[in-house]
């Protein structure tokens, strides 16, 4: 738990820090795609848990992360 808190807040630091600092903006689309992996895993372990519920989630943040990126 502590490492997928880790990656994430690593990536909201992507997608935040070089579009604010204009240092390789380039940078941002590309910190966008992180998340999109973490969650599609996540979505991939709720369904082989059969946690239903959860998946929602699941696809609608991926679905932003892409659109940022």
């Amino acid at each position: 738990m502590q490492l997928i808190g880790a990656v994430e807040s690593a990536a909201a630091l992507g997608l935040f820090l070089p579009a604010a600092t204009g240092i390789a903006a380039l940078l941002t689309p590309l910190a966008a795609l992180g998340p999109a992996v973490v969650m599609a895993l996540a979505g991939t372990f709720h369904l082989r848990h059969r946690e239903y519920t959860a998946i929602g989630m699941n696809g609608m943040l991926p679905s932003l992360s892409v659109v940022v990126a």
